[in-house]
């Protein structure tokens, strides 16, 4: 059993290492994983004009737009959510997410841009919400 001055003292070793770790900062991992980042786009499918982006508008949006950008792969999940619009207002409507897991970070960020502007003008969009969390992966 560890003395109360030990336990003091990896505490504080502790809390040492984590002050040097960089905000998002990828992670250190065990092979046969590797550092990479995983990126959630949230796509809201209700157009403000009216009516949704339908099946068919989705897919012909992945294939031209995200695929080039992402060609190893992403997964897309159909989900519900939730929203507070810019007029104040909570908005439920069906969504899209795609997961995207990047090796090559920071170098994804055109990209993910370039999915998100797209998305936005051509479905008059107000947002995409984007979230990006390190992690450990590997194939």
């Amino acid at each position: 059993m560890r003395s109360s001055a030990s336990r003091a003292v990896a505490a504080g070793a502790l809390l040492l290492l984590s002050a040097c770790a960089q905000p998002g900062a990828l992670p250190i991992c065990t092979a046969p994983l590797k550092p990479a980042l995983e990126v959630s786009l949230y796509f809201g499918r209700d157009k403000p004009t009216g009516g949704q982006v339908s099946d068919a508008e989705w897919a012909s949006f992945v294939t031209e737009i995200v695929t080039p950008q992402f060609p190893a792969g992403h997964s897309v999940v159909d989900t519900d959510g939730q929203y507070r619009n810019a007029s104040g207002r909570i908005v439920r409507e069906s969504s899209k997410l795609i997961v995207i897991v990047v090796f090559d970070a920071p170098t994804h960020h055109p990209k993910v841009t370039s999915i998100v502007d797209t998305y936005v003008k051509r479905f008059g969009q107000e947002s995409v919400l984007r979230v990006e969390r390190p992690v450990c992966a590997g194939l």
